[in-house]
């Protein structure tokens, strides 16, 4: 009994250290700021995104949730060029061909690391469950995807096959 009382109390003081994602701020992929504190009262998906990948006609899925749920959703992609080399473009290109070809209008941080030596802080708190007290997870490939509750609090991991227009995602949005 002594045990199992050691572990709840481990667990609610992980879940007590875990900072919120309000507590990040990114640099925007047009040289400006993105501060997830702004973000306070809104659900916020998260994804790694790539310009030349199988799955980037999501940006066409993550746009109509964006446009759908804006009063109570802010979706941010992170376009990474770890897979593939599918996203080798400079930020102006990627900008540019997001919006012509995907009328993206949801906010795009800095092209960065979601993996590795070089992982960006963000993506050590999405990934690692002693930062973000929920869970773990690996990023395999582009489009993989993270949705935090209105109080900056990890909700739900999906991996890059869930679209973002799919019941389970919309589910959580209701």
């Amino acid at each position: 009994m002594k045990f199992l009382a050691t572990l709840f109390f481990v667990a609610i003081a992980t879940l007590s250290n875990a900072q919120s994602i309000h507590s990040f701020k990114v640099n925007s992929i047009d040289g400006k700021q993105i501060d997830f504190a702004s973000f306070k009262g809104k659900m916020i998906l998260i994804v790694n995104t790539a310009s030349k990948c199988g799955y980037t006609p999501q940006y066409e899925g993550l746009e109509k949730v964006y446009e759908q749920y804006k009063d109570k959703l802010v979706i941010v992609g992170f376009p990474c060029n770890q897979f593939g080399g599918q996203e080798p473009g400079t930020n102006e290109e990627i900008v540019s061909f997001c919006k012509k070809n995907y009328g993206v209008t949801f906010p795009l941080a800095d092209k960065i690391d979601v993996k590795g030596a070089s992982i960006a802080p963000i993506y050590q708190w999405l990934t690692q469950k002693a930062k973000n007290g929920v869970l773990d997870a690996n990023i395999g490939w582009n489009f993989n995807k993270f949705l935090l509750d209105e109080n900056g609090k990890m909700v739900a991991y999906f991996p890059s096959n869930v679209k973002p227009d799919s019941e389970d995602i919309l589910s959580r949005l209701k």
